[in-house]
C-alpha cells in the first residue's frame, strides 16, 4: 500500500502545483513567453518543495533490495559494471561492454538482464508493460532505473569507449541518430540536430552541440512534468544518441531532474 502511494503521489503533486500556477497567472499570461514562465515557475515550485521523482527513487531502492522472481533473490548482487553489488557511480559509466552478456548494455538493458539471470524473471513477462503510460503509476522497472541513476548523482559521466564493441555501438548509434523512418519520416536529428527548436512548449536540446548533449544526457532519468511520471533515457529515446559528447562530460549527473 505504501509503495503504491509513493508511485501515485508524484502525479497528484503535479496536478496541485499546476492548478496553483494556473491560478496565479494574469490575463497577459496567454503569450508563449508567459506560458513558458509559468512552466518555469512550476518547475521551481517542485524543486523548492521536493522533487516528486525522489519518491520513485525511494521505491526503486526498496525494489532493488527485495527478493523476487522464481529464484526469490534480490538484485543486490547485480553487476552494473563496477563489480557485483556496486551501485554507486555505476550509471555514470554506462553504456559499456559486459563480458558475461557479450554485448554493450545501458543501465536499463543491464537491469533487465539481471532480473532475468539472477531472479529468473522472463523478460517477455516484463517488456510489454515496462514503460508506464502518461499520468499512470510508474512501473517497478522505471523505479529501479531511477534509483540506480540517482546513485551516480554528482559524478561526472564517463562512458567507456575502449572495447571494440563499444566503438561499434557508437558507430551504430551515430547512423541511427540520422536515419529517417516511421510514419512521419523523422530521425532523431529532425528534432535534436539544430539549435533553438521546440515542440509546443518543450525546448529541444541540440545533441550535436557538446554543451546541450552533456546537459541533456546527465539529467535523465527525469520527472516529466507533462506526464506526471519519471521517464528513463531509454523511454525518451529508445535508441542511442549519435552525439559522442555525452560519453565524457565534465558535468555531474543529476537525477531525477524536472522536465
Amino acid at each position: 500500500m505504501l509503495r503504491q502511494l509513493k508511485k501515485k503521489l508524484p502525479g497528484a503533486i503535479a496536478l496541485l502545483l499546476i492548478a496553483a500556477v494556473a491560478g496565479s497567472g494574469s490575463a497577459s499570461a496567454q503569450s508563449a513567453d508567459s506560458t513558458q514562465e509559468g512552466i518555469d515557475d512550476y518547475r521551481q515550485m517542485l524543486s523548492d518543495g521536493g522533487n516528486p521523482g525522489d519518491l520513485l527513487v525511494d521505491t526503486g531502492k526498496e525494489l532493488w533490495q527485495e527478493k523476487k522472481g522464481p529464484k526469490n533473490v534480490s538484485l543486490q548482487t547485480c553487476d552494473l559494471g563496477l563489480g557485483p553489488g556496486v551501485v554507486k557511480g555505476a550509471y555514470a559509466q554506462l553504456p559499456r561492454f559486459f563480458q558475461d552478456a557479450d554485448k554493450v548494455m545501458d543501465a536499463e538493458t543491464r537491469i533487465m538482464y539481471c532480473m532475468e539471470t539472477l531472479q529468473g524473471i522472463n523478460p517477455k513477462d516484463i517488456t510489454p508493460t515496462v514503460f508506464s503510460k502518461s499520468g499512470d503509476i510508474s512501473t517497478d522497472w522505471e523505479a529501479i532505473v531511477a534509483y540506480v541513476a540517482s546513485e551516480s548523482s554528482g559524478i561526472a559521466m564517463a562512458a567507456p569507449q575502449s572495447h571494440a564493441a563499444e566503438k561499434a555501438a557508437y558507430e551504430r548509434g551515430q547512423k541511427i541518430f540520422f536515419h529517417r523512418s516511421g510514419p512521419y519520416d523523422f530521425s532523431c536529428a529532425t528534432c535534436h540536430g539544430a539549435a533553438d527548436k521546440r515542440i509546443r512548449l518543450q525546448n529541444l536540446p541540440d545533441l550535436l552541440n557538446a554543451k546541450d548533449a552533456q546537459q541533456a544526457y546527465t539529467t535523465w532519468p527525469g520527472y516529466r512534468v507533462s506526464q506526471g511520471v519519471v521517464r528513463t533515457m531509454q523511454c525518451v529515446c529508445r535508441i542511442a544518441s549519435g552525439s559522442k559528447d555525452y560519453q565524457s562530460s565534465n558535468l555531474p549527473l543529476r537525477h531525477p531532474l524536472i522536465y
